[in-house]
């Protein structure tokens, strides 16, 4: 009952959208941001000013503690140790000022308007979060693929008269001159990408977030993934800021607390080519406010539409129902720190994966995202008729398997794809009728081989990063598809096993929620089904003559992934013999060097290219001991995905095996 209703909610009618930049082309930018604001506020509000919030972190009862603690490990005095807790509470917080946000309403209305067609908001849930703010905390949880969500985000709150976030940005933003003093004043607070350790820094931190929560002083703002996906797909939810967020409902210092999931998709990134090129080893350049200026140019470029879904608050009360024993923490003072109970730690982190599941489910697929599929797929590039064929084919599919599309349903399918085609022109060009993916060549410069082929490589992940926005959407049935394909019979609970070892090589690849491969494999059953790809019988499940095009189709969207595993492997099998090895080597020394020599056939050309943008991490191989079952499981499947050559000298020489180990997202090769 309970997966029947989840399907019927992901195929449920979809809010409608308003484009909030209407208005704007169409009206007083400085009336806009000079207009009476007077948003709702939550009913438990302790009104109190940027300065007193800082007060009463530093006087709480759980900094004091922490602060005699610190003092009687270090030996040094509790004023001094206090005096450092100010200093670094002075540059964290951040200083909400209502002129900036005015200042800011202006210029990014500007900009805005420039950059895209038009930003579309789902008004339902903007009416959600007006109600959930003033019931009980509110945190926000935005995807985050761009650096432009965090403004986007304040700037919407700021049009619909809603109480503006405090956000939690990284120390990088800090320092650039000017422009980290106007973010502090729009609500940033700034904290360290990592603590290591920092017992006092930790202390001040959470406590800052809590006592914000606690008094309702406006909702907070974080990203759950940690960092922009600079590859498109979801990342593992990072889950500190969740945890501490949590604590003081688990505490009963609040009656509740909303988490509020929302889903931003672009048509263009503003980011593609440099993501492209940070995944190739080129090093991210540091955030300054020289390098904003120089960035200006992108005002003189489309980035077509972008949609903010707002989704339902997610009530913590009632998800704990059941789930979490609050009287525990009754046993210990309030203000004593605890190591969350591994109870609570799984809670936590179920909460977070679900949550990234509900952003990728709202985001807004453009037509872009479909013709990329199709062109990866085809690196020789289609006819223009066929592309436009086969992504109607597909746009049926994905509308099938219950996708938030955004196509215009009165145009014909040629007109859109061909639309799609000139706002990425600087990816694609057509020529004699046939698409295919651009490569950056300098006029009048004589490329190196390496050149060439970083150049291409910059042009493949650039369009991956599209393909990647709907993995989410296939990644559940292509899991049953390759199943199907490699399992010894139709037997259901063999394609089961098959499915759940699957299941668990790709749970660090893609979200898939923790103890969730049944319900998982039943929701992929479901969509096999409904698209006539397969027909469940009592106890088999038998794929159908009509479907094999959709299922060879589904096994295609994982072969860049297994592609990548296999080149990783080999690498460290015949070069590396098991040893640790950086991306720059796999690039200069490993993959330019083999496409040099002609020792690199166009799969494995491109399987290079796939496994180089991080789809799996590869500064972390390593050698250990494994178990030599799941070796050997390993070792059989990719045997049935053309990765033989992988495990020729495993199989039959006996000294050498390769697994995946799915719990620390490493890659392991053991020696007998």
């Amino acid at each position: 009952a309970k997966l029947n209703l989840l399907r019927l909610k992901k195929l449920k009618k979809r809010d409608d959208f308003e484009d909030i930049l209407e208005e704007r082309r169409n009206s007083s930018d400085l009336r806009y941001a000079l207009r009476c604001y007077t948003p709702a506020l939550y009913k438990g509000l302790v009104p109190c000013k940027a300065s007193m919030l800082k007060n009463i972190v530093l006087q709480s009862d759980s900094l004091q503690y922490v602060i005699s603690q610190v003092s009687a490990e270090c030996g040094e005095s509790q004023e001094a140790v206090q005096e450092e807790a100010s200093l670094l509470l002075e540059e964290m917080a951040h200083r909400l000022q209502l002129g900036t946000i005015r200042f800011f309403a202006f210029t990014l209305s500007k900009a805005f308007k420039v950059l895209f067609r038009s930003v579309c908001v789902n008004e339902e849930g903007i009416q959600r979060l007006q109600q959930a703010i003033q019931e009980h905390p509110v945190v926000l949880l935005p995807s985050h693929r761009s650096y432009m969500d965090f403004l986007m985000m304040s700037y919407i709150l700021y049009t619909y008269d809603l109480a503006l976030p405090v956000i939690a940005a990284g120390m990088d933003f800090m320092s650039m001159k000017f422009v980290g003093e106007m973010l502090r004043m729009s609500g940033a607070f700034f904290i360290r990408r990592s603590f290591g350790g920092d017992k006092l820094y930790w202390a001040v931190f959470s406590e800052y977030v809590k006592t914000m929560l606690r008094n309702g002083y406006a909702p907070i703002e974080f990203f759950l993934e940690g960092t922009r996906s600079r590859t498109g797909k979801s990342l593992t939810p990072k889950t500190g800021l969740l945890n501490i967020v949590m604590e003081p409902f688990f505490k009963g210092e609040v009656f509740d607390v909303n988490l509020v999931p929302v889903s931003i998709s672009y048509e263009r990134i503003l980011e593609e080519a440099l993501y492209a090129r940070e995944l190739l080893g080129v090093p991210k350049p540091k955030e300054s406010t020289s390098g904003l200026l120089k960035a200006r140019r992108i005002l003189s470029e489309d980035y077509g539409s972008m949609h903010v879904y707002f989704g339902q608050p997610v009530s913590v009360r009632s998800l704990a129902q059941g789930h979490i024993n609050r009287s525990q923490y009754n046993l210990v003072p309030r203000h004593i720190p605890q190591k969350p109970a591994a109870d609570t730690q799984s809670f936590v982190n179920d909460t977070a994966y679900r949550l990234v599941r509900l952003q990728e489910e709202s985001m807004v697929l453009k037509p872009w995202v479909l013709v990329a599929m199709l062109l990866l797929q085809n690196p020789d590039g289609m006819d223009l008729s066929t592309l436009t064929e086969q992504a109607d084919w597909l746009r049926r599919l994905a509308l099938t398997f219950g996708a938030f599309l955004d196509w215009p349903d009165r145009e014909p399918c040629s007109k859109v794809i061909s639309s799609s085609l000139v706002l990425h022109k600087n990816l694609v060009c057509v020529s004699g009728g046939r698409v295919r993916l651009v490569v950056d060549e300098p006029s009048g410069a004589e490329l190196s081989t390496n050149e060439m082929a970083f150049n291409q490589a910059v042009s493949v992940l650039s369009c991956a990063s599209y393909r990647n926005q709907i993995l989410h959407l296939f990644v559940r049935p292509a899991l049953l598809a390759v199943a199907l394909q490699t399992a010894n019979s139709n037997r259901r609970d063999e394609v089961y096993n098959c499915f759940n070892f699957l299941w668990n090589v790709f749970s660090n690849e893609f979200i898939l929620c923790p103890g969730a491969a049944v319900q998982d494999f039943e929701e992929a059953c479901f969509l096999l089904g409904k698209c006539g790809a397969i027909q469940e019988l009592q106890q088999d499940i038998v794929t159908c003559q009509s479907g094999q095009t959709t299922l060879a189709f589904l096994c295609s969207v994982l072969d860049p992934f297994l592609q990548g595993y296999q080149v990783i492997l080999y690498i460290n099998i015949y070069h590396h013999k098991g040893t640790v090895f950086s991306i720059q080597y796999f690039w200069t020394e490993f993959f330019c060097m083999y496409l040099t020599n002609g020792k690199i056939t166009k799969h494995f050309k491109s399987a290079g290219t796939f496994a180089y943008a991080h789809y799996i991490p590869l500064v972390v191989c390593q050698i250990e001991q494994i178990n030599s079952n799941h070796a050997l499981e390993c070792a059989h499947f990719f045997w049935n995905f053309y990765i033989h050559m992988l495990f020729v000298y495993a199989v039959h020489m006996g000294h050498i095996v390769v697994c995946l180990n799915n719990h620390k997202n490493k890659i392991i090769v053991a020696y007998r």
